[in-house]
């Protein structure tokens, strides 16, 4: 009796029957994309670049929506190596909480924690990002991450419920460790960002800020005015 169960048993494992499928690896789920209809809805948001632009084709995107006791952080940038927002008191460099999305030479994007001792960003060993995924498609780093709200008082980690300017940053890797910033003068949130009020925030780059200045409008009009001053 027990050789007859072993024998069907043998047969059914290496039959083509279907009622007896062999495991399979689940599927890896692809990267969802950042969905830019809900900004300023269900989360803020923060284009740099051309007008218009969208999580795929700006400089550089950012959102953060606010999920429990998380908040949720998207970023994407024209870029190989990485990208990062900073939380700071002010508009400048240097003793600022940094979370960083790092593209390595082995393909992947890892969520990094940092900590900028004046023009230096320092690799702290204390994460506080969760849920994390990151890919790398057509030249851009695009990653989204969560992190506590709230966390224990630390110089290090800040706690997100309090409103700081946000720096903005991108650039190349090499070998996995990040290196100087694409631009000299990265932008910055105009005012300190709460992440219990969503908008959604253009910012010129350079390239789009020529003729959108005040001073070159005028300069515009007095040449306009100059030339038709001068027409017989």
């Amino acid at each position: 009796y027990c050789f007859l169960i072993l024998a069907f048993y043998l047969v059914m494992i290496h039959s083509d029957c279907p009622g007896y499928p062999f495991p399979t690896a689940p599927p890896v789920d692809p990267f969802a994309k950042i969905r830019v209809d809900d900004c300023g809805k269900t989360k803020g948001c923060f284009r740099y670049g051309k007008p218009g632009c969208n999580a795929e084709t700006c400089d550089y995107f950012l959102s953060y929506r606010r999920i429990g006791a998380d908040v949720e952080f998207e970023l994407s940038a024209d870029t190989d190596g990485w990208v990062a927002v900073g939380f700071s008191s002010d508009k400048k460099m240097g003793g600022d909480d940094v979370m960083a999305c790092v593209h390595d030479d082995n393909g992947r994007v890892r969520i990094q924690h940092f900590y900028n001792v004046g023009q230096w960003a320092k690799e702290i060993q204390r994460n506080p990002a969760r849920d994390e995924e990151g890919v790398f498609e057509n030249n851009r780093v695009t990653c989204r991450f969560k992190r506590p709200v709230y966390v224990p008082r630390e110089e290090t980690i800040v706690d997100l419920h309090l409103s700081w300017y946000y720096l903005f940053a991108w650039g190349p890797a090499i070998q996995g460790s990040i290196t100087r910033h694409d631009i000299d003068s990265p932008p910055v949130s105009e005012r300190v960002v709460s992440i219990y009020k969503y908008e959604d925030i253009f910012m010129p780059s350079a390239a789009y800020q020529t003729f959108s200045s005040p001073f070159c409008l005028l300069l515009i009009v007095a040449l306009t005015f100059y030339l038709l001053m001068g027409t017989p």
